[in-house]
């Protein structure tokens, strides 16, 4: 029997977040129940054949795969999937700071939303290299009337309102290119959102943001990181290594198929050769009519071990040119489907000498009796940590838009002043007529 397929009603508020990684292409539906959890409704996933080191490098095989994960999300969780929430990573990501300021003419009023957005919008007028655009404008702390260090300035009285910037850029190309994919593939974008800041919402919890923390998500083809301190996120990078890098170097190292050395990396992998014991022998079958191949686990460990270090490397130096290093008591949490590696987190407190732990995306979850215990249990691993962060940051924006709707005050002060463009998202969008009411949420203003 066909299963009818139901619209999501406004008040469910049922989201969909779309991650375009190099290894998988995911797409997470759900939405939060009466508890403040996310109840996941359904999972659907493919092979990312057309994805290298987080770019969009073959716009047909991406778009297949987006239809084939859409489909299956679909078909498990009974809704019309049409909007998504995309993440976007990429070595081409760039992040900036900037220091704006605002001279308030009306002096008789409190500092408002208004003001602030006035001063986001000047942001996205930075004059940036030639090929590139600005993703995100995301506020650290303002200073009223020379008075430093406010978290949220609205309601206050001053003349002189300035702010400090943490802002991420990418490349026109690659951006327009992941656009296309989700244009091709029959749905429209709600928002574009840079994946280690999704992860984070799914694996660090607020006091860590608070004390500071580093989100270290090691994906198939990047390593994002991203550094919080005192609530709010002081610097973002990409790393173009990842778990694929570690699979060519066992298949080089241990001349083995690539099929046979994600195997090996998944199933014996180690980040510490030394945790191994000298005797430990693996069997890998050979080629048609050749005799099998005989690998030992500390040498798999040491190959595994030589990149892990270096994909570290550049971890620490981000970290240390972050000026945050001596700042985080919170200390690294790793998340991504290279986190599943054995002995990583001992591994990184080694070469950092921060405190190290595995982060699971599982503490946002409420159970779902509709979904299979098999699902459901896949869903706890940290490979899932972007597209549970894209779902959260996508009920999140669903709610500061009801919010809105409710208070038609702030309907009528917008429509007075209405907002320019602000960036290439919403001028790729203005293109095909999709529209974005506000990219840029409440919760960019707390953080």
């Amino acid at each position: 029997m066909e299963k009818s397929i139901t619209k999501p009603s406004k008040s469910s508020s049922i989201v969909v977040g779309l991650d375009i990684g190099t290894t998988k292409i995911c797409v997470i539906v759900g939405r939060k129940n009466e508890h403040g959890k996310v109840e996941i409704l359904g999972l659907g996933k493919a092979e990312s054949s057309g994805v290298t080191r987080g770019i969009v490098s073959n716009i047909a095989k991406t778009v297949k795969a987006i239809v084939h994960a859409v489909d299956e999300g679909s078909s498990q969780s009974n809704v019309d999937v049409k909007i998504v929430n995309v993440g976007i990573a990429g070595q081409h990501i760039k992040s900036l700071q900037h220091r704006g300021i605002l001279t308030r003419k009306d002096l008789s009023n409190e500092i408002s939303r208004r003001d602030i957005d006035k001063l986001i919008d000047d942001m996205y007028k930075l004059a940036m290299n030639p090929g590139e655009e600005i993703i995100h404008v995301l506020p650290q702390e303002f200073t009223v009337d020379n008075e430093p260090g406010i978290k949220d300035p609205v309601g206050m009285a001053g003349v002189r309102l300035e702010a400090n910037f943490h802002i991420i850029t990418g490349q026109v190309t690659a951006i327009k290119n992941i656009m296309k994919c989700v244009d091709q593939a029959n749905l429209e974008t709600q928002d574009l959102i840079l994946e280690p800041l999704a992860s984070s919402e799914a694996v660090l919890s607020d006091e860590e943001k608070e004390a500071g923390v580093v989100l270290v998500d090691i994906g198939g083809g990047t390593t994002d990181v991203a550094i919080f301190h005192e609530g709010i996120i002081r610097h973002t990078a990409v790393i173009p290594f990842g778990g694929n890098s570690v699979t060519e170097d066992i298949r080089e190292g241990c001349s083995v198929m690539r099929n046979q050395a994600e195997l090996l990396k998944v199933k014996f992998g180690s980040a510490l050769a030394e945790e191994n014991k000298e005797n430990e022998i693996i069997c890998v079958p050979g080629l048609r009519g050749r005799e099998p191949k005989e690998i030992s686990v500390k040498n798999l460990a040491f190959v595994i071990q030589a990149r892990m270090e270096e994909i570290i490397d550049h971890v620490h130096y981000e970290i240390k040119s972050s000026g945050y290093e001596k700042k985080l008591i919170g200390g690294i949490v790793v998340t991504g489907g290279g986190a599943l590696l054995k002995h990583l987190p001992q591994l990184i407190e080694y070469v950092t000498g921060l405190d190290c732990r595995v982060g699971y995306p599982n503490e946002h979850l409420a159970k779902n009796e509709t979904l299979s215990k098999a699902i459901y249990e896949d869903l706890k691993s940290p490979m899932y940590a972007t597209g549970i962060g894209l779902l959260i940051k996508g009920i999140e924006k669903e709610e500061l838009n009801a919010l809105r709707e409710s208070r038609p005050s702030k309907k009528v002060e917008v429509a007075e002043a209405p907002r320019k463009n602000r960036g290439l998202f919403a001028s790729l969008l203005e293109g095909t007529k999709k529209f974005i009411k506000d990219d840029i949420s409440d919760q960019d203003f707390l953080k």
